[in-house]
C-alpha cells in the first residue's frame, strides 16, 4: 500500500518538526547576532582609535577627535556588506526552506553560506585577506541565488 504524499504547507515548512527550519532559525539567529555586533565592533573601533563622527561623542571621550579612520570605516564597509547581503540570504533561506527541499541538503546550504559570512568578517574587518574575502562573499551569494532559483521552480512544480 502508498503512503500518500504529503504536500508541504506553510505550517509543515515553518515548524519545530522540520529540520531545514530548526536549521534556518538556530544558524539564521546566529548571523543575525553577528550582524548586530559589528554595530559594537565599530564603536569599539572608535574608541581604540579615538576616530568619532559626531561632536557630541567627543563629551565622553575627551582625548578623541572628529575623524576619519581606516581602520574605523573598514569596519563601517564590513557591516555595510553584512546589511546588503545577509537580509538578502535570510529572506532567499526561508524561501528555500518554505520550498520543501532535501533536509540535509538545505542545512549544509544554510550552514556554509553563514559561516561564509562568517569569514567574510575576518577577512574584511580584523585581518585584511584577499582573496579569501571575495571567495567568502562569493560562496554566500552562489548559495543565496541557488536558493532563491530553486523556491521559484519548486513554485511551479507544485
Amino acid at each position: 500500500m502508498e503512503t500518500p504524499e504529503v504536500k508541504m504547507t506553510v505550517y509543515n515548512a515553518l515548524n519545530a518538526d522540520n529540520h531545514a527550519f530548526r536549521v534556518y532559525i538556530t544558524w539564521g539567529g546566529f548571523l543575525i547576532i553577528k550582524m548586530l555586533l559589528m554595530s559594537l565592533l565599530t564603536g569599539i573601533t572608535r574608541s581604540r582609535k579615538n576616530a568619532f563622527e559626531n561632536p557630541e561623542d567627543l563629551a565622553v571621550n575627551k582625548a578623541g577627535e572628529i575623524k576619519k579612520d581606516e581602520d574605523v570605516e573598514r569596519v563601517r564597509r564590513a557591516h555595510m556588506n553584512d546589511l546588503e547581503n545577509i537580509p538578502a540570504f535570510l529572506f532567499a533561506a526561508l524561501m528555500y526552506v518554505m520550498s520543501n527541499p532535501h533536509p540535509i541538503v538545505a542545512a549544509w546550504l544554510i550552514r556554509v553560506a553563514v559561516l561564509a559570512r562568517i569569514l567574510h568578517t575576518i577577512f574584511y574587518a580584523l585581518y585584511p585577506l584577499q582573496p579569501f574575502r571575495s571567495i567568502s562573499w562569493a560562496i554566500t551569494l552562489a548559495i543565496t541565488i541557488f536558493m532563491i532559483i530553486w523556491a521559484i521552480v519548486m513554485l511551479f512544480q507544485i
